[in-house]
């Protein structure tokens, strides 16, 4: 499981450099977003996702490896307005955007490390398209506990949810890199 921790390090790295760089160029403008936009946000991202798998023409020449950092990011952006709640302007600094986003991809981690252990890396077994298939299900529970005002009788919530798509996506990209080696 030592592995795992360095590849999951290695693609937040990641995901967390393209963030930080589009908060130089955008600023906290996503500070705007609702909850629902967020969640469709990524739905987009998973749908595209899954077309690519299934269609073997493109028309746009960018992979799954953005889509599912995509899915990365909005989720975490997702936490932090679960967090500090909605604004009508942009306003947190690129230093206060990366702290909160460090902090929920760490919480994040650990949620995966406490799955990893319990389920014996289970994820390894699994393909790139059931990581995406579960990516879209959750998306589905969200959208319908978003609809419900956030209320749930005996699920989790929604902040668990994009938990798990968050390390979903990462295995994902964790499978691509050993594909690609």
């Amino acid at each position: 499981m030592q592995n795992t921790s360095k590849q999951y390090d290695l693609v937040i790295d990641e995901c967390r450099s393209l963030f930080v760089k589009k908060m130089s160029d955008y600023g906290s403008a996503w500070r705007i977003l609702r909850l629902p936009s967020l969640t469709d946000q990524i739905f987009i991202k998973a749908q595209r996702i899954r077309q690519l798998q299934e269609n073997t023409v493109r028309k746009v020449d960018e992979g799954e490896k953005s889509e599912f950092i995509g899915i990365i990011n909005y989720s975490i952006m997702a936490l932090i307005q679960l967090e500090l709640g909605i604004v009508e302007q942009p306003d947190l600094s690129t230093e206060k955007a990366t702290e909160l986003y460090n902090k929920h991809s760490s919480m994040t981690k650990e949620l995966m490390e406490n799955k990893n252990h319990d389920y014996g890396e289970a994820w390894r077994e699994m393909r790139i398209s059931s990581l995406t298939d579960l990516i879209l299900q959750k998306l589905l529970r969200v959208k319908q506990i978003e609809d419900n005002k956030g209320k749930t009788l005996v699920s989790e919530g929604i902040d668990a949810n994009y938990q798990d798509m968050i390390n979903y996506a990462i295995f994902a990209l964790i499978h691509h890199s050993e594909l690609d080696n």
